[in-house]
């Protein structure tokens, strides 16, 4: 009797720059709105150019950076696999079709955004958007497992961070500042020899 491996299948990579501009351009177009969530299924589950570790730990940078955290994501993973060519390929695949979309929804917003189905539709499609943030929160937290703190520091910063900000009413800039400094405080601690 043969014992089979659980090994996870190799990581893949992006075949040129087309192909790193129309993952992106597709991850945008799929997502519009909430990109965050179909970015993690689709560079992780469907592409497997990240692991769920690598996936985090590169959002995890996007978000401390300025500017949206997709953006950031595409720009650190085209230049990951192709250097500043590749970061520019993912950007432009990311926003092209995109920004042509938004200027044409704002023109027609702006001739209908006095009709309820409109504001009706739009009150739906935010919750649909909370949903696929609450999903992917979900699917990312076995990675924590793995994460110098520990599912229960983690979970601890995430109920500190919500406390802070919804019930306390604290500036989300200071306590991203606060909690983050202590949270790397406390990995860097856990991390050295």
């Amino acid at each position: 009797m043969t014992t089979m491996s659980a090994e996870p299948p190799a990581l893949a990579r992006p075949q040129s720059l087309t192909d790193l501009f129309f993952a992106f351009n597709r991850l945008a177009l799929q997502g519009f709105g909430g990109v965050l969530a179909v970015a993690q299924r689709e560079l992780v589950e469907h592409r497997r150019w990240l692991t769920r570790e690598d996936f985090l730990e590169l959002v995890s940078a996007a978000q401390v950076l300025p500017g949206p955290n997709v953006v950031n994501l595409s720009l650190m993973l085209g230049d990951r696999y192709f250097g500043l060519r590749g970061a520019f390929a993912a950007l432009a695949g990311m926003l092209a079709v995109p920004l042509v979309i938004v200027l044409l929804m704002t023109t027609l917003y702006a001739q209908f955004a006095d009709v309820p189905a409109v504001s009706g539709a739009l009150r739906g499609m935010s919750a649909v958007a909370a949903g696929l943030i609450l999903a992917t929160a979900c699917k990312l937290m076995m990675a924590l497992r793995k994460n110098p703190l520990g599912p229960v520091a983690c979970a601890a910063f995430a109920l500190a961070t919500l406390l802070a900000v919804a019930a306390w009413r604290l500036p989300l800039a200071t306590v991203i500042l606060a909690l983050g400094a202590l949270a790397v405080a406390l990995a860097w601690w856990r991390l050295k020899p």
